[in-house]
C-alpha cells in the first residue's frame, strides 16, 4: 500500500483517497514575474512524478497547479520596464510552459489564474468577515489569526512565539503581528478589482484558497508545494479555508526539499540560481537529452531530502543514462539467440516488484531507480548469454513503462559519451556574493568549482581495451581485470561479448 510522509502529521501514512481510485490534487504554481530556476524545476517534477505514479497505481488524478498573476513582485517588474501587468504575466507563463516541455513535465489538469477567481476571493473573504475571522482596516481586510486555535498545527509553531517575519507585511493596524492579509486595497497605478471594501486586489494565500476549493471541493485530497511554502503560505491556507468551512482542507501535505550552491538554500534573494533555460542554453545536447539529465540528477535524490546542484551531478547523471541508453541500442541488435528467455521474466519480475516498494515508500525514486539499474545489470548478463529478438523487444518495453513513471527512458535517440559542458567555472560558478553578504562568510569559503579527470582520447582507450582482449586471450585475468578498472576511473564502461572481443562507451 502506498504511504506518504504528511506534513500536517508529522508522519508517514498509508494513502486513501475520499473517492474509490480518485485522486483531487492542489499543488502551487509559480508567481509568473521571471524565468523558471532549477528550484522550480524539481518542484515542477516531484508532483509530475507523483501523478504518474497514482496513474500508474490506477488512480484517475485529478491535478490542479496554479498561476499567481498578481503580485507585488509582478507589479513592480512593470513598473520598472514601463509595461502592463498583462504583459509581464503573459510572457513568463509562455516561458514557464516553454520550460516546463523541455523538462518533460505534463500540464496539470487545471492551470487557474488568480486574476481569472476573483469572484470566489471576494466571496471567500466576505464568508470570513461574516464569521468574525477577519476584519477590516481603511479598505484592506486582514484575518486574525487569534481567532483559528488551530494555527500553527502545519508548520508546528506556536502563535505565542510567531512575529512577522521578511515575508510577513508589518501594519501596526493589525491586532496581531501575524495577521495576514486577504485583500489589499489599491494603490495609484495598480491593478484593482471591485470589492465589499472597495476597489483592491487578493493577498497572496487567498488565491490558492479559491482557487482549490473552486475546482477540488472544500476537502480534497492531496495539497503539495516546496518546503518553503509551509510557513507562512499554507499554514495560512490552512486557517482561512478551515476557518470558512469547518471541515478538514487537505488530508495529506507534501512538499519538496529545496536545491543548494554550497549547501545553501538556491533562491532569487541570495542570487544563487540558475534558470531552468540558461541550463539548456549551456549544454551542447539537444534539449530532449538534457531534459532526462536533468529529471535523472533531480530523482536521484528523495523528494524532501535538500539536493545540492552542480555540473558534476548532471555529468553523472548524463554518464548514468548512458548505461541504460547502451543497453537498449544492444537490444535493437539483430542477433537471435533464446539462450536465456527463460531467466528474463524472473528479472523483469524481480524490478517490478522493487520498483513499486520503492514507489509505494513516500515515492522514493532514488531506490527505484536503483530497481531498474539491477534490471539493467540482469537484462544485459542475459544478453551476453543470449536473447531472442520477442525477449529483446519485451525487456525494452519494460523499461520504456517503467520509465514513463520517471518521465526517463522514452527517447528513440541518444547520444552516448561525455557531456561537452564547458568547464565548471564558465557555466555554474556561483554569482559574484553581494557586499552586504560578504561579511557573513568566513575566508575559508570558496565558490562550487568542480573539476573531473581529465578524460583519455579515444585511441588511447581502444589501446587499452586490445591490451585487455590479449590479456584474456592469455587467461591473464587479473591484468584483465587492472585494465577494465583503471578505464572505469576515467569513465569508460567495458561490455564483453560472448564472441569473446569488447566494446566500449563512454
Amino acid at each position: 500500500m502506498l504511504s506518504i510522509y504528511n506534513q500536517l502529521t508529522g508522519k508517514k501514512e498509508p494513502f486513501h483517497s475520499l473517492q474509490p481510485k480518485t485522486v483531487r490534487m492542489y499543488v502551487c504554481g509559480v508567481t509568473v514575474y521571471d524565468y523558471c530556476h532549477i528550484g522550480h524545476a524539481r518542484s515542477a517534477l516531484v508532483f509530475d512524478v507523483i501523478r504518474r505514479y497514482l496513474e500508474f497505481s490506477g488512480y484517475q488524478v485529478e491535478f490542479v497547479k496554479n498561476f499567481t498573476d498578481v503580485d507585488d513582485k509582478i507589479i513592480k517588474r512593470a513598473t520598472e520596464q514601463g509595461i502592463s501587468c498583462d504583459t509581464i504575466t503573459a510572457k513568463y507563463i509562455q516561458a514557464y510552459y516553454e520550460d516546463m516541455k523541455k523538462l518533460g513535465i505534463r500540464q496539470a489538469s487545471i492551470e487557474p489564474k488568480a486574476t481569472e477567481h476573483m469572484a470566489d476571493i471576494v466571496q471567500l473573504t466576505e464568508t470570513l468577515v461574516a464569521k468574525g475571522l477577519a476584519y477590516q482596516v481603511d479598505g484592506d481586510v486582514y484575518f486574525e489569526v487569534a481567532k483559528y486555535s488551530g494555527y500553527g498545527r502545519l508548520s508546528k509553531r506556536r502563535l505565542d512565539d510567531m512575529q512577522a517575519g521578511a515575508r510577513v507585511e508589518v501594519d501596526e493596524r493589525k491586532r496581531h503581528p501575524m495577521d495576514f492579509a486577504l485583500w489589499k486595497s489599491s494603490k495609484p497605478g495598480e491593478p484593482s478589482w471591485e470589492s465589499p471594501w472597495g476597489p483592491g486586489r487578493p493577498g497572496w494565500h487567498i488565491e490558492c484558497s479559491a482557487m482549490s476549493m473552486r475546482h477540488l471541493g472544500e476537502t480534497f485530497d492531496i495539497h503539495g508545494g516546496g518546503m518553503d511554502l509551509i510557513f507562512p503560505h499554507h499554514e495560512n491556507e490552512i486557517a482561512q479555508s478551515c476557518g470558512a468551512t469547518g471541515k478538514e482542507f487537505a488530508r495529506y501535505w507534501i512538499h519538496n526539499g529545496f536545491v543548494q550552491i554550497n549547501q545553501e538554500k538556491m533562491s532569487k534573494s541570495l542570487g544563487n540560481f540558475f534558470t531552468i533555460r540558461e541550463i539548456f542554453e549551456k549544454s551542447e545536447w539537444p534539449d530532449d537529452i538534457t531534459g532526462e539529465m536533468l529529471r535523472y540528477f533531480l530523482l536521484g535524490t528523495h523528494y524532501r531530502s535538500p539536493l545540492d546542484f552542480s555540473d558534476q551531478s548532471l555529468l553523472e547523471a548524463k554518464n548514468a543514462a548512458n548505461g541504460f541508453y547502451g543497453l537498449f541500442t544492444r537490444l535493437k541488435e539483430s542477433e537471435d539467440r533464446a539462450t536465456a528467455d527463460k531467466g528474463l521474466m524472473g528479472v523483469i519480475e524481480r524490478c517490478r516488484v522493487a520498483f513499486q516498494e520503492a514507489m509505494d515508500d513516500d515515492f522514493n525514486t532514488p531506490m527505484a531507480i536503483a530497481a531498474l539499474q539491477g534490471m539493467r545489470n540482469g537484462v544485459n548478463k542475459l544478453l551476453d548469454q543470449g536473447l531472442s529478438t520477442e525477449a529483446r523487444k519485451i525487456a525494452r518495453e519494460e523499461f520504456r513503462s517503467l520509465g514513463n513513471v520517471l518521465g526517463l527512458f522514452q527517447l528513440e535517440q541518444w547520444q552516448i559519451g561525455q557531456m561537452p559542458f564547458r568547464p565548471a567555472a564558465e557555466i555554474f560558478m556561483p554569482p559574484p556574493i553581494p557586499r552586504s553578504r560578504v561579511r557573513e562568510i568566513s575566508q575559508t569559503d570558496t565558490p562550487l568549482v568542480l573539476r573531473t579527470q581529465p578524460g583519455l582520447a579515444d585511441t588511447e582507450v581502444q589501446l587499452k581495451v586490445d591490451e585487455r582482449n590479449e590479456a584474456r586471450r592469455q587467461k591473464n585475468f587479473k591484468k584483465a581485470d587492472e585494465i577494465r578498472q583503471f578505464l572505469a576511473s576515467h569513465g569508460i564502461v567495458i561490455e564483453d561479448k560472448p564472441d569473446g572481443t569488447s566494446r566500449w562507451k563512454r
